[in-house]
């Protein structure tokens, strides 16, 4: 092992170890063990399963941990009992390196230097997705995975697929629900949601056609990533980013909370008018238990202010909503014929409601878009009006 790199002592001081999950990459990886092997012994090799000779190159090399799966278990699974036996070992650090020959372990350095600012963050291998024999499909598949990891946490990355990551074992979560690919996408989505900083730094990239097995099944392992996207996305929407929301206002205050996202944001008077409109819409409309997706979707969608959306569709919190219920009914006994239309009283059952569900959604539809048009234009003037106070002074 050459130590003659001074970050290397890293690898003691953080106790960092090397994990190389392989299935069946008997051409590269004597390659990638031995170029490892150059900057540290603390490596952990999961053999998950591989039918090649995959373990006559690994009886070669004794004094390295070792884990063995009978049978094939998925990339995600290798991984996490890598991290299990890491742990046990008592590392601090794992850095996973893919068997394939793609990654460079002379790029190793660049991870352990952050220990010393940054021992804290889950990192990722930024690759040149437009180099030379770089598929195609694997450059789409990635702007698809960061679009949903943006979507999901809010972090922006330029590469979330990479397979070269440096884990702080003792900070990332210890249960996961998946077992294959999408366990990198789960791993790095739910650490950003425990509040772990996720970020990319360069490595570089070898794509070899002629040495290079890609284990990816385009049809299974997509429907997979996208039923994991689908949990994620719920999951952030209903939970997380309310969460957020809520921890931001505390912290903040409300006045300041006011006074950054609403008046103080780079947002045009325009945007946060349609931002407060919208919230107020989605906060009345009947979407009972969905109007914190409905707003944080449409806000995503329309390039909106999330955070002033979020806050006025809480126009309708316990005590608003009595007066909502009263004002929707009395609207839609306008517009809606009934032999015994319904009016909010201490008369009134369930089954009355049932009868004249009709009445109260429309009313409340429409009761939605006046108070909508309402806020969004009195958001509007008063915002011009702070505004040019500000210019005035």
């Amino acid at each position: 092992m050459n130590t003659s790199f001074p970050e290397m002592v890293g690898f003691e001081q953080y106790k960092v170890c090397v994990i190389v999950p392989t299935y069946n990459n008997h051409k590269t990886l004597k390659r990638v063990l031995d170029s490892v092997l150059q900057y540290t012994s603390n490596v952990i090799v999961v053999n998950d399963g591989s039918t090649d000779t995959t373990a006559q190159i690994l009886e070669t090399y004794p004094n390295l941990v070792q884990i063995y799966h009978s049978k094939n278990s998925g990339k995600g699974m290798a991984i996490r009992n890598g991290f299990k036996k890491a742990l046990e070992l008592n590392y601090n650090y794992a850095i996973t390196i893919d068997s394939d020959g793609q990654h460079f372990a002379s790029d190793i350095p660049s991870f352990i230097e952050t220990l010393e600012t940054n021992s804290d963050e889950l990192l990722i291998g930024c690759r040149n997705m437009t180099g030379e024999n770089i598929p195609k499909k694997s450059s789409f598949g990635n702007k698809f995975s960061n679009f949903w990891f943006w979507f999901e946490t809010g972090n922006k990355l330029e590469d979330t697929q990479s397979g070269f990551r440096m884990y702080p074992l003792r900070k990332i979560p210890r249960h996961y629900f998946t077992n294959k690919f999408e366990f990198e996408i789960e791993v790095i989505v739910r650490s950003a949601w425990k509040g772990i900083p996720v970020r990319n730094i360069p490595v570089q990239v070898l794509y070899d056609p002629e040495e290079r097995v890609s284990h990816f099944r385009p049809f299974k392992d997509f429907t997979r990533i996208s039923i994991l996207n689908t949990f994620l996305v719920t999951i952030a929407l209903i939970y997380i980013k309310p969460r957020d929301f809520f921890r931001k206002l505390k912290k903040k205050g409300l006045k300041k909370f006011f006074l950054e996202n609403i008046l103080e944001s780079s947002d045009s008077n325009g945007r946060k008018a349609f931002s407060i409109a919208l919230g107020v819409f989605i906060g009345i409309s009947p979407f009972w238990g969905f109007q914190t997706i409905l707003v944080l979707f449409l806000a995503v969608l329309l390039k909106l202010n999330k955070a002033i959306a979020f806050a006025f569709s809480n126009i309708s919190f316990p005590p608003f909503i009595p007066f909502i219920i009263y004002g929707s009914l009395q609207i839609g006994s306008y517009f809606i014929v009934s032999d015994k239309p319904l009016f909010l009283s201490m008369d009134m059952t369930l089954a009355d409601i049932q009868k004249n569900i009709t009445q109260y959604v429309v009313g409340s539809f429409i009761l939605a878009t006046l108070t909508a048009v309402l806020f969004g234009l009195t958001g509007y003037l008063l915002l011009t009006l702070a505004d040019n106070f500000k210019n005035k002074k």
